[in-house]
């Protein structure tokens, strides 16, 4: 099994949309039963809270749900559990770094490129594009 974790600020927006297209991603590929997903978050900001209404919005714009989900943070035992763990922007990197142990080859940004922030922007449609290019990258190397 190929255990994948999504990382944002305070997975409310960006890392459950990873966690979600992708779990949509390899459902729709049959290939669902060799992974697990999941998304954290790197600051203790928003543990508790659900998932963005707006990004909520732009994943059941796509007939996804992500129901039930809520911030959690990423913590050293997911970095010993997950295969893979992907961060949506430089600064996510800096404070992975502060938090878990240095492995490239395990924490990886999801683009070449910081994945557009809708906290900020308000344009989800954007940053659901980014999203689904990495995650399409991923399926692809993977599956």
């Amino acid at each position: 099994m190929i255990k994948i974790l999504f990382c944002c600020h305070g997975n409310i927006c960006r890392s459950p949309m990873g966690e979600f297209i992708m779990k949509d991603l390899v459902k729709k590929a049959g290939v669902a039963e060799r992974f697990e997903i999941a998304s954290a978050a790197t600051s203790r900001e928003e543990i508790g809270s659900p998932v963005y209404p707006p990004a909520r919005q732009e994943l059941a714009k796509h007939g996804i749900s992500c129901a039930g989900k809520t911030a959690r943070q990423v913590t050293v035992a997911d970095y010993e559990y997950y295969d893979r763990i992907y961060y949506m922007d430089s600064r996510n990197a800096k404070n992975l770094a502060r938090m878990l142990p240095t492995d490239p080859d395990k924490i990886r940004p999801l683009l070449d490129r910081d994945v557009a922030d809708p906290w900020y922007t308000g344009d989800f449609g954007t940053t659901w594009n980014d999203i689904l290019e990495g995650c399409t990258a991923i399926l692809e190397e993977l599956a």
